[in-house]
């Protein structure tokens, strides 16, 4: 039974239904599935970035065109190419033609300081916040690739950037060739490369994608390295894809807090797949919130979930009249949701939340450039 229902299990996984369910459960259960990316806008800034371009054309003191006359005249000439003009030329562009032009100026810089210690800034994110903004995945795909640029992508940003437009766009094997490009080269793997890494195995969902999700959070475990609970999530739902209930428990184990409500759609079928009927009635029972306001936090449950939860009931009566009444239960407080488990796995994460203002406040003067003392304090 189990292995006939984790089969089911991955054909209702690739029925990506977007928001069409609205009129089902409302606005509430579109829960930011309209685009299908993973990275947050604190990773890809693309806002600042924009800000940036704006700031920098207004302080030109030659037109955009005049500018870009000059740089491809430094390239003619073979002229040095200086780091505040590859800086500004990226902030100026504004079409495809413009970044080919960049490209070249890139490849010049490279060859120029190749040998050089860049410091502390990096070309490589600017140059993919650009082609992000444009919509130029494939440049950004081909110049990540290009051994010739082999060290001016030397950031975890900039391969993060390229695989989140492959995966918006469903290119995922291309994304899993420039995470392989990635590790290849030595790059250090962040917590939102694992995220996108599973992420994409997760879409493929071939017995390679598998393998290649295994060996990387093996590793990832050896080494001790920060494995965020959204990667780990991708993780077992391929693995619960790929029939390997056992490996998909072992990876849930990981999960340090598992109060999220995928995690806990998770754990519901990892329950009804190892036929733990009694267990997972307890979890759903102790889940119904009654008579609570709507700001309330309430743990969503899974239509399609239920549904697969549902057949592993269908030879004990016993067993599935009492699954029914607790079903019944969570519909009437609100707390069964048409979002499938794949619009849950593939939602764009808030990002990293605003500290609170009092403790940014100055702590040094701007005339004296002493530091401010509290008037509290002074008494």
């Amino acid at each position: 039974m189990a292995v006939l229902v984790t089969r089911g299990l991955s054909v209702l996984f690739q029925n990506v239904r977007g928001c069409t369910f609205l009129h089902q459960n409302k606005a509430r259960d579109c829960w930011r599935c309209v685009k299908r990316y993973l990275l947050s806008d604190h990773v890809i800034r693309l806002l600042e970035f924009q800000q940036k371009k704006v700031a920098i054309a207004n302080q030109m003191y030659i037109s955009r065109d005049q500018y870009f006359n000059n740089i491809e005249g430094k390239l003619k000439k073979n002229e040095l190419i200086l780091k505040d003009d590859l800086k500004v030329l990226l902030h100026l562009c504004q079409t495809p033609s413009d970044v080919e032009v960049a490209k070249d100026i890139i490849y010049r810089y490279h060859a120029e300081n190749r040998n050089m210690a860049f410091g502390e800034f990096k070309f490589g994110p600017l140059f993919m916040r650009l082609c992000y903004e444009l919509g130029l995945e494939e440049t950004a795909e081909k110049v990540v690739k290009d051994q010739i640029l082999k060290g001016f992508f030397s950031d975890s940003t900039s391969f993060n950037i390229v695989m989140d437009m492959l995966f918006m766009k469903g290119s995922y094997e291309r994304a899993l060739g420039v995470l392989l490009e990635m590790k290849n080269q030595g790059i250090k793997f962040s917590k939102d490369t694992y995220t996108l890494a599973f992420a994409v195995c997760y879409k493929m969902n071939t017995g390679e994608a598998y393998r290649i999700c295994s060996m990387l959070l093996e590793e990832s475990l050896t080494r001790g390295d920060f494995i965020p609970r959204h990667a780990f999530c991708f993780a077992v739902a391929l693995a619960i894809k790929q029939n390997d209930v056992v490996k998909a428990r072992s990876i849930y184990s990981y999960i340090m807090h598992t109060d999220s409500k995928i995690c806990l759609n998770l754990h519901l079928l990892l329950l009804a797949l190892s036929g733990a009927q009694q267990n997972l009635l307890s979890v759903l029972e102790k889940a119904i919130v009654n008579n609570v306001p709507e700001f309330v936090k309430k743990v969503d449950f899974s239509q399609e979930v239920l549904a697969i939860v549902r057949k592993t009931f269908e030879n004990d009566l016993g067993f599935q009249r009492c699954f029914e009444d607790v079903c019944e239960t969570l519909k009437r407080s609100g707390q069964i949701t048409a979002l499938s488990l794949d619009d849950m796995l593939c939602y764009t994460p808030s990002g990293k939340k605003p500290l609170n203002r009092l403790l940014n406040t100055r702590k040094v003067s701007r005339r004296t450039f002493k530091p401010l003392r509290s008037a509290l304090l002074s008494e």
